[in-house]
């Protein structure tokens, strides 16, 4: 599918986790013949702050689709839960708000090893896998709206 327009929201925190889900954001991108500039990269502070951004792109009618990377780890305070499920039902309200196609690359893990293993470790990638799931739920909307 080429021509598509990416959003990808991602946050800084644990930057050396998100900044591997990114690079493998871009290696989905590029495999599939996208272009994914820097101006469709939006950095934000932290995962509490992918939804904001995220739907802001989503209404903007500027991308396809949107792509949401962070890292939340769990730490010794509830925090973790809080912002973890506060992420993934912001990032799900975006899609469900506004229709356009916004993939979950947030980790939730118990340590810092478990998220280096999804940010380009033995278990892959899943910043290259939200690339992938953005872009094969375009296309099943396409086909459900008739146009594919």
């Amino acid at each position: 599918m080429t021509g598509v327009r990416l959003a990808v929201v991602v946050s800084r925190f644990n930057r050396a986790v998100t900044d591997n889900l990114l690079e493998g954001a871009r290696e989905a991108a590029a495999a599939r013949g996208i272009v994914l500039s820097e101006e469709q990269i939006f950095p934000v502070p932290g995962a509490f702050e992918v939804p904001i951004v995220a739907m802001a792109a989503a209404r903007s009618g500027r991308f396809d689709a949107v792509v949401c990377l962070a890292a939340v780890i769990r730490g010794e305070t509830p925090h973790f839960e809080y912002v973890s499920a506060e992420a993934a039902s912001g990032v799900q309200r975006v899609a469900l708000d506004t229709g356009v196609p916004v993939a979950f690359g947030v980790l939730t893990t118990d340590t810092v090893e478990q998220a280096m293993e999804r940010a380009g470790g033995r278990v892959g990638n899943k910043g290259y896998e939200a690339v992938v799931t953005a872009v094969e739920t375009l296309e099943q909307l396409e086909r459900v709206r008739g146009g594919g």
